[in-house]
This record gives C-alpha cells, sequence and structure tokens, in this order.
C-alpha cells in the first residue's frame, strides 16, 4: 500500500497565503492537508509528530511591525505544548525526516529560528538574517530563477529555470562571519538566484533581482535538502490563469510553482 502523505500548513498572526500553499499541495498529491493556527500546538490539538510535511507560508506575521517574523519566532521558541516547547517539536521533526517548506515570511521565520541554513554550532541558533530591500519599498513583481543543479535540495530536482511572483519589503539574505556568502555556495545551499531573464545569468541588478541579495540568492535550503526557504511565492503560480500574461502568451497548464510541492510529496512517497 502506498504510504499516506500527510502535510500540515501554519497559520494565524497574520499568515494570509494559507489557502492557496493549501491547495498547492493537494494538487501536488497529498493525501491529507490540514491548515493549523499556531495556537492549536499549544492546546495540543495539533502535533508535528503526525505529520510528514510542514508548510509555513507567506503573509504579514504580525504586520512585520517588529521585523519580518522577529514576533513569530520568539512565539515558537517559547510556546509550550503538552508535549513540550514547540520549537522541540519542530526540531524532533525535522531529525526525523519531516520537509519544511517555508515561503516569504515563512522563509524569514526559518532564518530567525535558525532552521536555515544550519550549519552547525548551537542547533538553533541564527545565522543570517533578511532585511530591507536596496530599493528601500515593498516589491511586487514578477521575477526569473534558475536552480543549481548541484544543490541538495529535494524541492527543486529536476528543475532548470522558474517564473514566480515576489512580494516583499525585506528579502535581502545577509550573511555572518559563521555562514559567510562563500560557505552558502561552495555547500550549494544556494538552490535558486534571481537572473536577468534576457541573458540567463545570476544578478544583483535591480529589477531582475528585487532586493540586492548577495549574487542573486533567492533561497536558501539546510545541507540534508529537506528545509527550504525562498522569497518568491510558488503557491501563486499554480496554473496558466495564475500568470499576468495567460491571455496573451502560450503557456503550459500547470505554473512553475506547482513543481516544488510535486517533488516534495515524491520524495516523502519514495521514502528516501
Amino acid at each position: 500500500m502506498a504510504r499516506s502523505i500527510r502535510v500540515i500548513v501554519l497559520t494565524g498572526n497574520g499568515i494570509n497565503c494559507e489557502m492557496e500553499t493549501a491547495h498547492a499541495a493537494r494538487l501536488a498529491g497529498a493525501d491529507q492537508v490540514d491548515i493549523v493556527y499556531l495556537w492549536d500546538f499549544a492546546s495540543g490539538k495539533a502535533n508535528l509528530a503526525h505529520y510528514d510535511f510542514l508548510c509555513l507560508p507567506g503573509g504579514f506575521l504580525d504586520g512585520d511591525d517588529l521585523g519580518s517574523a522577529r514576533a513569530c519566532a520568539i512565539r515558537m521558541r517559547h510556546t509550550m505544548t503538552p508535549s513540550g516547547r514547540l520549537f522541540d517539536q519542530i526540531r524532533r521533526f525535522v531529525a526525523d525526516g519531516g520537509l519544511v517548506l517555508g515561503i516569504c515570511n515563512g522563509f524569514q521565520l526559518m532564518v530567525k529560528l535558525g532552521l536555515l541554513p544550519s550549519l552547525g554550532g548551537d542547533p538553533g541558533s541564527q545565522q543570517v538574517t533578511l532585511t530591507w530591500n536596496d530599493s528601500g519599498r515593498f516589491e511586487d513583481r514578477w521575477v526569473h530563477l534558475a536552480v543549481d543543479p548541484e544543490s541538495p535540495c529535494v524541492f527543486t530536482r529536476g528543475l532548470s529555470q522558474l517564473e514566480l511572483p515576489v512580494r516583499h519589503g525585506e528579502g535581502k539574505i545577509v550573511c555572518g562571519e559563521f555562514a559567510s556568502v562563500e560557505t552558502l555556495l561552495e555547500r550549494r545551499l544556494v538552490p535558486l538566484f534571481y537572473i536577468d531573464p534576457a541573458t540567463g545569468r545570476a544578478t544583483t541588478d535591480y529589477p531582475a533581482n528585487p532586493n540586492g541579495s548577495s549574487h542573486g540568492m533567492a533561497a536558501l535550503c539546510d545541507p540534508t535538502g529537506r528545509i527550504l526557504g525562498l522569497m518568491p511565492h510558488p503557491e501563486a503560480y499554480l496554473h496558466r490563469t495564475n500568470h499576468p500574461q495567460w491571455t496573451r502568451a502560450e503557456l503550459p497548464v500547470q505554473g512553475d510553482g506547482l513543481a516544488l510541492f510535486k517533488n516534495a510529496i515524491e520524495h516523502l512517497r519514495s521514502g528516501q
């Protein structure tokens, strides 16, 4: 009998892309997809041990009033559940082979929690951050992305280029001494790069790179490849009608974003 794949999608406290993210998981073939409020963990109504794939959608956690996902990261580190701290539950989920996808604000949450890039040292310590776009404003546009074929990321396997929308004010990846840009690139932990569509090369030039991230970095994964955070929104391009040129251009029925979710479900079904 085929393995049943269970997906949990976090919502609450300002998250506003949970419906699209859950829809993407269902389209990708998940057998069970539950949208769960953060406080359901505290009450014991939800437990990550019952799931295979955790999605942290985009949105405006706490209105971004205290910085991108900072307040929620503190909340998740200290929220108590019947089985202990929620953060410890997340760490057990990852250690047991679960997949985690963080999109936009969800990506910001992951780096604040220390889930990415997870290069060793103190478990859960923050090693990079995401800060204000170089443009100094919220960017809402479509971008072109190249995939690193040598990345361990399970979400991007077999893909080469993607076109997805971005909508963020704080998307610039900034590294520190421990997790330097050179280290991330050397270890192939940057699975997606913003590219100039005319040349196909990674770029820091605006607007092809909407936030100014060094080397065109648009995403990070951990060394296992099972944890991915990205600023572009794959859940926002699941069908050709999601694309702004769908009435004027010849586009495939499946939107580029769905491939990331399909890869995740396929990986879990394979039991790798």
